[in-house]
């Protein structure tokens, strides 16, 4: 089982949602990085359960302990390791799981590959998991702002067919953070949250978009055949739990027009060429152009929800299940700090491959 990424900031998550905790090791931070716990924390609190309606009633404080890497509040250099205990499990709340293939999860395709699965809460699965990576992407947002003065944020832009009109050139985490669906768009979070209180009155689930803007992010970030940067981000994203597209710059969109219509004018900036378009989304020849990277993540509908659907046990015995238990009825508003997580690994590992080469 592969649970790790990246080459130069490579991180291994480890843990089951409901076993005794989960959590990651952080390898290739460089030493003397200024790093305190709250910086970590932070974005762990943005990640965790419980902290709207609108989100699974899971009470996780999320609490984290740094085991190892930091020194007198800075990096050292060494395996940075990095632990969240789980107060909230409940396994036996899966008991009646145990059996059963859950439609749309992950339970089949498990046992399909291991020859056995963790009924409780989808063990590996779990989104629980990303626990880790955002602990991990704390340390690169840290990094990544202190040496190249590089942002990164996410908002939701759309839910079910809900869509936010958002500037990704000026929108702010105070903008995103100002209500619980996390989209800066107030008339749009006011939609947004209506329709998912209604999914969940019906037993039912909503999936979305996340949008993702990278500012400052230098020329140079990326390679131009296999490691392009887009398709490093593209795996980050699609790695993520309930995760079905991926689309950069104009995306799909772009298909829609021609070359002319399309391409990116360069014109003379004050520290170099700088584009008067962005349809490229700040990537061209799989590295970056110096322009804002624009992305955005389709997520599927929650696949645990509380209607009846037909399914078969493990031994092959149609069955009806009707999931109990907490869940989120649209996972757009946890899947914002997931999103800049994995953007922020990606951006972390090429910008210590590029200053290892031009190093050089």
């Amino acid at each position: 089982m592969s649970s790790s990424f990246g080459q130069l900031f490579r991180l291994t998550t480890f843990g089951e949602s409901h076993g005794a905790a989960v959590g990651v090791v952080v390898d290739g931070c460089p030493p003397g990085l200024s790093l305190d716990i709250a910086d970590i924390q932070r974005d762990l609190d943005r990640r965790r359960p419980g902290q709207s309606k609108l989100v699974t009633q899971r009470q996780e404080a999320d609490q984290v302990r740094v085991l190892s890497g930091v020194f007198e509040g800075r990096t050292t250099g060494t395996p940075l390791a990095m632990v969240v205990e789980n107060a909230d499990q409940r396994p036996g709340a899966y008991d009646h799981l145990r059996d059963v293939y859950r439609p749309s999860h992950a339970d089949y395709t498990y046992e399909a590959k291991y020859g056995l699965r963790d009924h409780r809460g989808g063990g590996r699965s779990s989104a629980r998991e990303t626990v880790g990576r955002v602990a991990a992407a704390a340390v690169a947002r840290r990094l990544l702002t202190e040496a190249a003065g590089i942002e990164v944020l996410a908002w939701v832009s759309r839910v079910h067919t809900i869509e936010a009109t958002v500037d990704s050139a000026v929108v702010t985490l105070h903008d995103v953070e100002a209500d619980p669906t996390r989209c800066p768009d107030p008339k749009a979070a006011a939609a947004m949250t209506e329709a998912i209180e209604r999914a969940r009155r019906d037993g039912d689930s909503l999936g979305g978009v996340v949008t993702a803007v990278a500012r400052g992010v230098p020329p140079g970030l990326g390679e131009p055949v296999f490691d392009r940067l887009e398709a490093d981000l593209a795996k980050g994203m699609l790695s993520l739990p309930a995760t079905k597209g991926f689309e950069i710059g104009s995306g799909f969109d772009g298909t829609m027009m021609t070359g002319r219509e399309h391409n990116d004018p360069f014109v003379a900036g004050p520290d170099g060429p700088t584009t008067s378009t962005n349809r490229s989304g700040g990537v061209q020849g799989g590295i970056s152009n110096g322009a804002d990277i624009v992305m955005r993540v389709a997520f599927k509908p929650t696949a645990t929800i509380s209607s009846e659907q037909k399914t078969v046990t493990t031994a092959g015995e149609p069955t009806v299940l009707a999931a109990r238990g907490r869940h989120d009825p649209c996972v757009l508003p946890r899947a914002v700090p997931l999103v800049e997580a994995m953007t922020l690994l990606v951006l972390a590992d090429h910008w210590l491959r590029q200053q290892a080469l031009r190093s050089l």
